[in-house]
């Protein structure tokens, strides 16, 4: 099997001619010599090299990668394991694209949600943590990260590294809203105001009614339609604890509530858990918002 034209050992491997004359210009299929005439000859050991040649990239190597392990500079174990960390990253933007298609397929998206899910489709891992680094560094500049109420930056960056490897459309919505959430200036600026208000209590204040009680009564009360003010508004304070507050008190504690009750940050923290799988909790923001009312009624 000596000295085989480019024509022979196209028949013999079932690769085309050109896609030999190709390889041979790139040195990855040198030829053993020339004919007279000046034509390319390859001996067997070219067949064997060409078999080599051919797996590797229809495992989607690049020619660079295929020298290497030719030229024994890098073993094909170790050429192997980088391309199959490569697949997977492919195998993630697709997933993550089919996520998107699917919920484009919906339909009635606004011009900036479409920017968004584009966004998505091509920022890496590291660039959507970024963006949400850049959020929180932001709202949180200046202020004592050991302080009282600050340290939900912390939790603010818990952003997964990764989508899941198969993103449902809910969390790919979930993305999209927290991109705007994150891009609004007016939220911004709430969370802003929350950090350093948070930042400068030095000494904890009493935190109040338990959370679960005013989930619990307060939210009761506002489904019910319960009037702040009213006699029934005041057995639901005695309920959770603040029926016994002077009205000085009552206005601190109104105060406090207000300042740190936000529906459009408990949605932030709603749509991190959808990415981050966490389980899902019942609002709590509208019932806290019921309570700092009754407090002033």
């Amino acid at each position: 099997m000596t000295g085989l034209t480019i024509g022979e050992l196209a028949r013999r491997s079932g690769v085309s001619a050109r896609t030999i004359r190709f390889w041979s210009d790139e040195g990855v299929l040198p030829e053993t010599d020339r004919s007279a005439a000046g034509y390319r000859r390859y001996d067997a050991s070219a067949v064997a090299r060409l078999d080599l040649v051919r797996t590797l990239r229809e495992l989607g190597l690049g020619l660079d990668a295929v020298r290497a392990v030719l030229d024994r500079t890098r073993g094909v174990d170790e050429v192997a394991a980088a391309h199959v960390r490569a697949i997977d990253d492919r195998i993630r933007a697709l997933r993550t694209q089919r996520a998107i298609c699917t919920l484009l397929a919906r339909g009635d998206h606004t011009e900036r949600e479409m920017a968004v899910m584009n966004d998505l489709a091509t920022l890496s891992a590291a660039q959507r943590q970024q963006l949400i680094d850049e959020f929180v560094d932001a709202t949180f500049a200046g202020t004592d990260p050991d302080a009282p109420g600050s340290g939900i930056a912390t939790a603010m960056r818990s952003l997964p590294a990764e989508l899941p490897d198969d993103p449902t459309t809910e969390q790919v919505e979930a993305w999209v809203e927290l991109a705007e959430l994150v891009g609004d200036e007016s939220f911004r600026a709430r969370v802003r105001e929350m950090a350093v208000v948070g930042s400068s209590q030095t000494v904890p204040e009493d935190p109040g009614p338990d959370a679960a009680l005013v989930v619990e009564h307060c939210g009761a009360a506002l489904a019910a339609g319960v009037v702040a003010g009213s006699a029934a508004a005041e057995e639901v304070l005695a309920r959770v604890g603040a029926g016994g507050l002077d009205r000085a008190g009552r206005l601190a504690l109104a105060g406090r509530l207000e300042t740190f009750t936000d529906r459009r940050v408990e949605r932030y923290w709603a749509l991190l858990g959808v990415l981050n799988g966490w389980r899902a909790r019942q609002p709590a923001a509208p019932a806290f918002e019921w309570l700092a009312a009754a407090l002033r009624g």
